[in-house]
C-alpha cells in the first residue's frame, strides 16, 4: 500500500506544531493502527521558500489554503519536525532533495523503494 502522509503528518503536525504530548500521540498512534506501520517513508524536502513559491504556482489565482497562510516560521518549523523524524527513524526514512529536477527526484524516489523494500522482497523469497 502506498500512502500520502501517514502518522508522521500527525507527528509533525499536532506534535511538533501543535504541541500536543508525544507519548499521548504515540498512545493514541498504538490503537489507532494496531501494530500497522509504514516499512518506508520517503520525505520530499525542499527548503521552505522553495515549497511556498511552488504552492503558490501550482495555485495560480486560487485562494491559498490555511497551512498556506501560516508564515514562514510555521513552514520552518514543519520542516523541522519532518526532519527530525527522519533521524530518529534512520531505518524507516528517507529524505530526499525535492529541490533537485522531477527526474532526479524519481530516481532517488526509486533508488531507496529498490533499495530498502524490493531487496528484502528478494530475500524473502516474496515476488519482487
Amino acid at each position: 500500500m502506498i500512502c500520502d502522509r501517514f502518522a508522521d503528518s500527525t507527528r509533525a503536525y499536532q506534535g511538533a506544531l501543535g504541541r500536543l504530548d508525544p507519548v499521548l500521540l504515540a498512545a493514541l498512534e498504538r490503537v489507532a493502527l494496531a501494530g500497522f506501520a509504514a516499512d518506508l517513508t520517503l520525505i520530499l524536502d525542499v527548503p521552505v521558500d522553495v515549497g511556498l513559491a511552488r504552492a503558490a504556482a501550482r495555485r495560480g489565482n486560487d485562494a491559498s489554503d490555511r497551512f498556506e497562510r501560516e508564515g514562514r516560521g510555521f513552514h520552518t518549523r514543519l520542516r523541522r519536525a519532518y526532519l527530525e523524524i527522519a533521524e530518529r527513524e534512520p531505518a524507516r526514512c528517507v529524505v530526499i532533495d525535492a529541490s533537485l529536477p522531477p527526474p532526479a527526484v524519481l530516481d532517488l524516489a526509486w533508488s531507496a523503494v529498490e533499495a530498502r523494500l524490493l531487496v528484502r522482497a528478494q530475500g524473502s523469497g516474496a515476488p519482487a
